[in-house]
């Protein structure tokens, strides 16, 4: 159960109710900070939590008192304002240590306020202030890793028309309508989710009439309806659109479809219209297969948990098939006509990430690369043989600023091969490797003649007298079976050998889905002294993998 506290100079009781009322996971319990104590509230030193979030919203006019003038029709000066702006910028950054996660809602026009017309966007019109006061927040706190800033202009678009209601105001003192606050927790849920690592990371799409119009078995790739001048040809690409734009995130695109593989690919690299290609998409299941079968067997290709995955298919009938054999996997409803389908995509909140790194932006070719991996490995007569061809080289370095938010985020999403499962926002990291001497946190970052994988591993340890403790093991799916995991724990000795340790540690615990780490941790050459607890004696040497070059930056 996560802890949301709501922190405000208006009421929000409504959005705490909506907040608990949602069922999705992860669900919350709420408490309300006293109406319109943003201030004392934000100075409070409560007892650590690390399950605790807050969130603060506040009017403009109710946290910026210069602001309050400048709807009062007085003339200001405006570098009085954005020094008020940045005074309340700092009081959210030092409030921010009491909380894994603080957000805080963009400021929106006030209900009393139409601006100055044409005006308003000259030098002191009430929207240029507005929103260069939001501009200085966002930037402001930018560099406190566990803030993140919402868009609450979206909140009341999308409750249009009727966003305000002045009776509101004067029955509950809340400038705002239930639509709003509806709007407002579904998307403090899914901020939630982005910053706990539970956000969705596959799409799995069907082929006719979802990618594309008509039936290409049938129709032949020449007479699909994509592109052209039809507005539904249109509505195809755009909603290819849409999903590149996703890849992009770090997002991976799977096919799922009742097909003919050779026909449905030569559709997909031969169709002049086509936006996605063969590059764009981590793998596929086209044959004539249950569906469901499928999406598990492209679970166990990309090493990921079903819980990673979305399915969109314009079958009522597949789309609840899916969901009822597979309920891990999110079945959106999907609209009739291909006109709503890129706005149903991107309507979805499942995808929202804390941060978006270059790896991600990267994350779909090396999915294809590992494609080319698998491939190549019918040439050889073993798998050390495959080993040794690939030419894996491991650059080892201890965690800074320039990796942190990959380390972050690999920590947050890993779930097959992670120790101790440990869920870690940047401060917290920062403040457990500081809190105490002798911890160190290594990051593994893997390449091979195929390409880059990336930073993909984790492994940290403390030193406890004379014992190191290893504290994490974490490495991604992309990189398991490449050796790195014997190399991490290579690591872990020679530092055990430098400290002159008498032994090294590793307390695993169990969770739902890190059965394939226990599994390695079992064959992996240490002693399990007891359930889940494996030891080496540092006097006997941890070899490094012949296959694998070691590069320390």
């Amino acid at each position: 159960m996560i802890k949301v506290h709501l922190v405000s100079d208006f009421n929000v009781d409504l959005l705490g109710r909506y907040l608990q009322a949602d069922k999705s996971l992860p669900e919350c319990s709420v408490v309300v900070a006293p109406y319109g104590q943003v201030f004392q509230s934000l100075n409070e030193q409560p007892a650590p939590n690390p399950d605790r979030f807050g969130l603060v919203w506040t009017r403009p006019e109710g946290a910026i008192p210069t602001f309050s003038r400048v709807l009062e029709g007085e003339k200001v000066d405006a570098a009085r304002l954005f020094i008020e702006a940045a005074e309340f910028a700092e009081q959210l950054k030092r409030a921010a240590k009491n909380y894994r996660v603080l957000f805080v809602a963009n400021w929106v026009r006030s209900m009393k306020d139409r601006g100055l017309g044409a005006l308003d966007w000259a030098g002191d019109g009430h929207a240029y202030l507005l929103a260069k006061m939001n501009v200085l927040l966002a930037e402001a706190v930018r560099s406190t890793s566990n803030i993140y800033v919402l868009d609450a202009s979206r909140w009341l678009e999308a409750a249009q028309p009727n966003a305000r209601d002045p009776k509101y105001w004067f029955a509950m003192k809340t400038p705002f309508t239930e639509g709003v606050f509806e709007t407002a927790a579904r998307d403090i849920k899914a901020a939630i989710r982005a910053s706990t690592g539970s956000s969705r990371k596959v799409i799995a799409v069907d082929l006719d009439n979802t990618l594309w119009g008509g039936v290409v078995g049938d129709d032949g790739w020449e007479n699909l309806n994509l592109g052209g001048h039809d507005h539904n040809g249109e509505a195809y690409v755009e909603f290819q659109k849409a999903l590149k734009v996703l890849t992009r995130r770090g997002i991976q695109v799977v096919l799922v479809s009742k097909n003919d593989e050779n026909v449905a690919l030569t559709a997909i690299g031969n169709h002049p219209e086509m936006v996605l290609r063969k590059q764009d998409i981590a793998a596929w299941r086209i044959n004539w297969n249950d569906k469901a079968q499928n999406i598990v067997e492209l679970a166990q290709e990309l090493n990921l948990g079903l819980q990673s995955f979305v399915f969109i298919d314009d079958n009522p009938a597949e789309r609840g098939r899916v969901r009822e054999s597979l309920p891990e996997v999110f079945v959106p409803e999907w609209p009739k006509s291909p006109t709503r389908y890129a706005e149903a995509l991107r309507s979805l909140d499942c995808f929202d990430q804390p941060s978006i790194t270059e790896e991600d932006r990267s994350r779909t070719q090396m999915y294809v690369d590992e494609r080319n991996r698998r491939e190549n490995v019918i040439k050889f007569s073993s798998t050390e043989e495959w080993l040794d061809s690939l030419n894996i080289e491991i650059t080892v370095a201890r965690i800074r600023g320039s990796n942190i938010k990959r380390a972050v985020q690999l920590l947050n999403k890993t779930n097959q091969m992670n120790l101790a499962g440990r869920r870690l926002v940047e401060t917290e990291l920062d403040h457990w490797i500081a809190e105490k001497a002798g911890r160190e946190m290594n990051v593994l970052s893997v390449a091979d003649r195929f390409g880059d994988l990336g930073l993909t591993g984790i492994i940290s340890w403390e030193r406890q007298g004379r014992v190191i403790s290893i504290v994490d093991f974490v490495l991604s799916c992309r990189a398991m079976g490449r050796k790195v995991e014997e190399t991490m724990l290579h690591l872990a000795w020679k530092a055990a050998r430098a400290a002159q340790a008498d032994e090294i540690l590793a307390h695993a615990v169990p969770t739902k889905r890190n059965g394939p780490c226990l599994d390695f941790w079992r064959r992996g050459g240490f002693n399990e002294v007891e359930p889940n607890v494996f030891r080496w004696n540092p006097d006997t040497e941890y070899p490094k993998p012949a296959c694998v070059n070691i590069k320390i930056d």
